[in-house]
């Protein structure tokens, strides 16, 4: 972890490291047989079923921590229609392209139960990386909740010694 002095309270801290998945949840599912029709890199993935192919792309999820100067940021999957991915991989490489879609959150987060994927927007700005998502803030769940009324350190840091055990 790196160390450093906060601007917002001029403490010593240490960034707290994302929680990240290396692909959508869909992905950990597959047989072996299912992994031969299907693509994955560090963005993008395209899972190809026998009745129907999911494409999937990489994206940021900050939630806002409502006692610490730090945010929790999640690196996370989010699934989109074909149309939609196939323009995102072709402005992939466009520095200047900036674009909104619809999403499914792809991933199941610590902490929470999840009977149905979440809805997202998904905004694209690739001067600044990675899309960032939001959860559509009608949808009824604790994690929408939570995205938009904040989070405490505490319920933030054991988000990260959930994920950080596992690994």
């Amino acid at each position: 972890m790196t160390k450093y002095i906060c601007q917002c309270c001029g403490e010593e801290k240490e960034d707290w490291p994302a929680i990240a998945y290396s692909a959508p949840y869909p992905y950990f599912q597959l047989s072996e047989e299912e992994l031969e029709n299907t693509e994955l890199t560090s963005d993008l993935c395209i899972i190809k079923y026998s009745d129907e192919t999911c494409y999937f792309i990489r994206a940021v999820l900050v939630q806002e921590v409502n006692d610490s100067c730090q945010d929790l940021e999640y690196g996370i999957w989010v699934s989109l229609s074909e149309k939609s991915f196939n323009e995102y991989v072709e402005n992939y490489d466009n520095k200047d392209f900036e674009g909104g879609y619809f999403g499914w959150l792809s991933n199941y987060l610590p902490d929470y139960e999840f009977k149905e994927s979440i809805p997202t927007d998904v905004f694209v700005n690739n001067t600044i990386g990675r899309p960032f998502i939001h959860p559509h803030e009608s949808f009824d769940h604790p994690f929408v909740n939570d995205f938009y009324n904040g989070i405490s350190k505490e319920k933030a840091e054991r988000r990260i010694d959930i994920v950080l055990k596992r690994n």
